[in-house]
């Protein structure tokens, strides 16, 4: 592949860094104070309408879309979108302003491949303009929902309509206050095949019977405004038009979906351990201990290159998996996928962590975004799959290529 950057991505870089100079890092302390105020749970920091509407103007909207959909995005690569995402990752909320956070991305994108014209006026094009949020119900309290198959929400026919009952938790963005559309998934057919059980259907929050219960904590974040939900279905009825694509067909669109929020997570993760890293390298410059400078301890200067290393190294493997994905497709690029989302939680980990503790006790603070890049690191060793799955299908595929 080739390693530069086209000048159209330059461009966008260098405005999208002008646009953090100017309108985000000036504001992440008061944001993240606000968001991590009890008494300001659950609302919106009331900037943010006003961040969109610059964000907009400046033609950095809907940067995620790899294809163009109308007026609404640029329609760039994922090989493109992977550097902006990292600018982006530097600071946790700032991926909302320019329309691009999870798991509203994920959802547009569904919309965008598997609704029909009518979902897309409804809901695809609310979520595109920033007007709505959005949330994706697909974990359970009770069984390894990494695995589909082991789904147990119910979607059953009558009449007209579909009747959904089932217990949903870290269910991301469904506290919002403007979250409005719910992509569920569950069962319609337990006996069919294994991989045709699934179907994913679009439930409005207000529909009668949608209870959500309470957000789950991360680390003891809330993540408030998006927060995480545990929500209950309780006989929740939708007209039959809500069902994405036809019945068995969840799995599919499943699949679909996680190629692209995957590895929008990595290049979210490089761009906090990129950021920590640099935070680190200024802390060794400015403390001193038993009469040395930190940078001048060998063990220090270690950590520091360690850490380049890794992130380098997780970098390229996100760009390697982007490249491939636009050239061949997600199910082609699978392996680099499951590597990447292997790799970069890890890596981000272990360098947020180093910051930390050349940090001390201030690296534990609010003072700083490392806790809550740690906090929010460490989940996406769970999230869109646990580590265990991804490595499980890798090994498999990695040994059935060597048996001949």
């Amino acid at each position: 592949m080739n390693f530069e950057h086209t000048d159209s991505v330059r461009d966008y870089q260098n405005r999208l860094q002008a646009f953090m100079d100017e309108h985000i890092y000036p504001l992440e302390k008061q944001v993240s104070a606000f968001h991590h105020d009890p008494k300001s749970d659950w609302q919106i920091w009331p900037g943010f309408n006003d961040l969109k509407a610059k964000a907009k103007e400046a033609g950095l909207w809907n940067l995620f879309l790899p294809k163009a959909y109308g007026a609404y995005s640029p329609g760039l690569t994922n090989l493109e979108y992977a550097p902006l995402a990292e600018i982006m990752g530097r600071v946790l909320w700032s991926s909302e302003i320019f329309n691009c956070s999870a798991p509203d991305t994920g959802n547009m994108e569904v919309l965008a491949r598997y609704g029909n014209e009518n979902q897309r006026n409804q809901w695809l094009n609310p979520l595109l303009k920033g007007e709505i949020r959005s949330a994706f119900l697909m974990t359970e309290p009770q069984v390894a929902s990494s695995d589909a198959t082991n789904i147990e929400t119910t979607i059953k026919s009558d009449g007209e309509d579909y009747v959904i009952n089932g217990h949903k938790v870290w269910s991301s963005g469904a506290l919002h206050p403007n979250c409005k559309i719910l992509i569920v998934m569950g069962k319609t057919d337990p006996n069919a095949d294994r991989h045709l059980q699934q179907s994913m259907i679009l439930v409005p929050v207000s529909t009668e019977g949608v209870h959500i219960i309470r957000p789950m904590t991360v680390f003891g974040y809330n993540d408030s405004p998006e927060g995480h939900g545990e929500i209950k279905l309780n006989n929740v009825r939708v007209p039959k038009e809500n069902m994405l694509l036809g019945e068995g067909r969840g799995f599919e669109i499943a699949q679909g979906r996680l190629g692209p929020g995957r590895i929008h997570h990595c290049m979210r993760l490089i761009g906090m351990a990129q950021r920590s890293l640099e935070l680190m390298a200024r802390r060794v410059n400015e403390r001193q201990t038993f009469g040395k400078t930190f940078k001048d301890y060998s063990s220090i200067r270690q950590e520091l290159a360690l850490s380049k290393c890794e992130i380098d190294q997780a970098r390229l493997l996100c760009l390697a998996a982007a490249d491939k994905m636009d050239k061949e497709g997600n199910k082609a690029a699978k392996d680099l996928i499951a590597m990447i989302k292997i790799v970069a939680p890890r890596m981000a980990c272990k360098v947020i962590d180093r910051a930390i503790q050349i940090y001390g006790g201030l690296g534990l603070s609010q003072d700083l975004p490392l806790a809550h890049f740690y906090a929010a690191a460490r989940i996406l060793r769970l999230a869109d799959g646990p580590d265990e799955v991804h490595m499980y299908q890798l090994g498999k595929q990695i040994a059935r290529e060597a048996d001949y």
